[in-house]
């Protein structure tokens, strides 16, 4: 099973740089960023993180994931990059393609796409998404996407996305395309990995959970005629437990990534040092 890390890095916190440099020579697999282009002011939607649903001041502070994910890459070179999440709804899909084609082909082929639709209704309505639907959106997004990343001459006729026939380049270096990795623990889920992803990315989930997920989502595959074997399940946000992440890798996770916390320089690489002791030794 591989290990990776997630972060939110700030303007105050490490330089995504250095702990990207620090994370590959420890042996990390995979660096992790999510994605909240604004917070807004007044909220009625509940953190789902903590009991009082407060939302953590961090989530008003993070970096584009694009953006950061670009400069770590220019700075690695076996670590593997992914979005953890990108919210779909937020972004139209021909520049969503562009960006995601980009950094996977300027990494040389380590961008993993997390994707999810949001649990912010605020947020999402701002900017631009249908909170409602968002999931029949984002489908229609990763579709197009698809598209876009795999014909010349791509076009799309849906109810949210609609457009002619395009030219959408660079090419991504992965084929057909980088992975789409599904968050959340909707009852749909399953479906909808089978549907149009290459893996789940659950959260605040137990080796219990993830068992279940693991042999719910090879029933599917199966039936749909996948490769069981080919649905990818990286379990996201989790601490350094060493006997947590063993029994992750005995219920058939493939990826863990352990959260390291917004600090500065030198207390993340402390820490970032401290977890890779007990989860890589």
């Amino acid at each position: 099973m591989d290990i990776g890390i997630s972060t939110f890095p700030t303007d105050y916190s490490i330089d995504i740089a250095k702990l990207a440099q620090r994370a590959e020579e420890s042996g990390f697999e995979s660096l992790w960023v999510p994605e909240h282009s604004i917070l807004p002011v007044n909220t009625e939607s509940p953190w789902p993180g903590s009991p009082d649903g407060k939302i953590p001041k961090v989530y008003a502070d993070i970096v584009d994931p694009f953006i950061a994910l670009s400069r770590a890459s220019a700075v690695t070179t076996k670590l593997k990059l992914g979005t953890g999440i990108c919210l779909v709804p937020e972004r139209n899909p021909l520049l969503l393609a562009k960006e995601v084609a980009t950094l996977d082909m300027y990494s040389q082929g380590r961008f993993l796409f997390g994707i999810g639709a949001g649990w912010l209704r605020e947020e999402t309505e701002i900017m631009g998404g249908d909170f409602a639907h968002r999931w029949s959106q984002t489908r229609e997004s990763i579709l197009a996407m698809k598209e876009l990343w795999t014909t010349v001459g791509s076009e799309y006729h849906g109810k949210y996305y609609d457009f002619p026939p395009v030219y959408s380049f660079p090419r991504s270096v992965q084929k057909p395309h980088p992975p789409v990795f599904l968050g959340g623990m909707a009852k749909n889920v399953f479906k909808r990995i089978i549907d149009y992803g290459d893996g789940w990315m659950p959260n605040r989930v137990v080796p219990e959970d993830v068992q279940k997920g693991r042999a719910t989502l090879d029933e599917l595959a199966a039936a749909a005629g996948r490769d069981p074997k080919s649905i990818i399940v990286s379990v996201f946000g989790q601490q350094p437990d060493a006997d947590l992440l063993k029994g992750f890798a005995e219920a058939g996770a493939d990826r863990v990534m352990i959260r390291v916390e917004t600090a500065n320089e030198e207390d993340t690489l402390k820490n970032l040092d401290s977890i890779a002791e007990t989860v890589l030794n």
